[in-house]
């Protein structure tokens, strides 16, 4: 990284420690009153956002771009309405910050209280969606966080909108702008200078594929909170109900497949399989899903005119993004949660079964961050849990676990009181 770079990160990082210090003495009505403005510029900026968001997509098809991606950076009239509406979610939502817990009177004479504080300055790395830019301002800023932002070089120009929007709105409310930057380089060295920049920030959050996951988790010397990939799972058992088990399957796969918690493999008990797997691939196969099947499901299919691949280790260990179906047929309920253990990123798995020993054997035997019963991964999101909108779903079990809302963002100091105490 050249001198240039690092002066120009350290900038960045000290203008956000000095913002977050202001962040963290605003009252939740101030707040409030911040988030409001964001909403409303949004909305008055909207041809402008639009516009910059046309261009990304109209350069992501020039560049060749997978009809997935694409959709992951598109932000049409629908999404951004989508992603005003959660602001007013958040704005609803009990501020976390200033919470006391714990308080307690010590043999000592110290009146001890745990008190809840904003994290100060977050980082975030993030792939694709322009609406990744407001979910995780707003939380910041909720929160009392300074957050530095850095997005795909595929959504530049709609970052800079969306940015650019947000920082009027602190200054209009008379707060430093600085408590949200974008890092406009696509240069990949910054991302790499601002993975050491521990002086300044105080948490990383990666929201991509395996590859920056990696990278975030080698290079940085701030603590990072990985998550985001979503290889998920639906066993359908052998007491599953095995009409309305297509719906719950056909939502998971196909309402929007280039998410994170959308369906990847489907698991199918082998007392059900020979009736089930073509049923519900030939539902699937009408709406445009391709299939990597294990060579039992691939003969169920044989001859039935689906686009069919032979499923490999490497099918099974993929994130699809794509209207594309993993199916493997398994001798019982724990070959099925020996697969998932396998092949899981460790974000959503569900299970179809009317059978409640089955249901409770599976809840407790798969350690994802969302297990379902009789019902579609794709509930795993912030809003659809009541927590507004979310920063990132985290697959890890220090701090934050499954979809990152507001307490997230937070960590906690001890208050101590005394009388002029001194340890004996």
């Amino acid at each position: 990284m050249s001198a240039s770079e690092t002066e120009y990160l350290t900038q960045l990082g000290q203008r956000a420690k000095a913002a977050s210090f202001v962040l963290a003495s605003l009252s939740a009505k101030q707040k409030s009153a911040l988030l409001m403005e964001i909403s409303h510029q949004l909305g008055e900026r909207k041809d402008d956002i639009l516009q910059a968001n046309a261009q990304d997509v109209a350069n992501a098809k020039a560049n060749g771009l997978t009809d997935a991606m694409i959709d992951r950076l598109m932000l049409d009239e629908g999404r951004l309405a989508g992603v005003i509406a959660d602001i007013d979610n958040v704005i609803a939502l009990a501020d976390p910050v200033g919470n006391e817990s714990e308080s307690r009177v010590l043999d000592n004479g110290l009146r001890l209280t745990r008190r809840s504080v904003p994290l100060g300055v977050v980082g975030v790395i993030y792939e694709a969606r322009p609406n990744v830019t407001v979910d995780i301002a707003v939380l910041a800023l909720k929160t009392g966080n300074a957050v530095i932002l850095r997005g795909g070089k595929e959504t530049i120009t709609s970052n800079k909108v969306l940015s650019e929007v947000i920082r009027s709105a602190l200054a209009i409310q008379k707060l430093p702008q600085d408590a949200v930057q974008l890092i406009d380089s696509p240069d990949r060295s910054i991302v790499s200078g601002l993975l050491r920049l521990d002086k300044y920030v105080d948490m990383i959050i990666p929201r991509g594929g395996q590859n920056l996951q990696r990278l975030c988790a080698e290079q940085s010397s701030i603590p990072v909170i990985l998550g985001g990939i979503g290889i998920c799972h639906l066993f359908v058992d052998k007491h599953a109900d095995l009409v309305r088990a297509i719906d719950v399957i056909t939502n998971a796969k196909v309402q929007r497949p280039t998410v994170c918690n959308a369906l990847d493999t489907l698991l199918v008990h082998q007392d059900v399989a020979a009736e089930f797997v073509p049923n519900i691939a030939s539902h699937l196969h009408t709406l445009g899903v391709r299939f990597h099947a294990c060579g039992k499901a691939a003969g169920y299919l044989d001859g039935l005119g689906f686009d069919v691949t032979v499923a490999h280790d490497e099918s099974f260990s993929t994130e699809w993004l794509s209207l594309t179906l993993g199916i493997k047929v398994v001798n019982d309920i724990d070959v099925a949660v020996e697969h998932i253990r396998q092949y899981s990123s460790g974000h959503s798995e569900a299970i179809l079964t009317d059978d409640i020993h089955a249901a409770a054997h599976f809840m407790n035997q798969v350690d994802s961050a969302a297990v379902y019963v009789n019902a579609s991964t794709r509930f795993t999101d912030g809003s659809q849990f009541g927590l507004g909108a979310e920063v990132a779903v985290s697959t890890q079990k220090l701090h934050a676990r499954d979809s990152m809302a507001l307490d997230a963002l937070t960590t906690y100091k001890w208050l101590a009181w005394g009388d002029y105490t001194s340890r004996q």
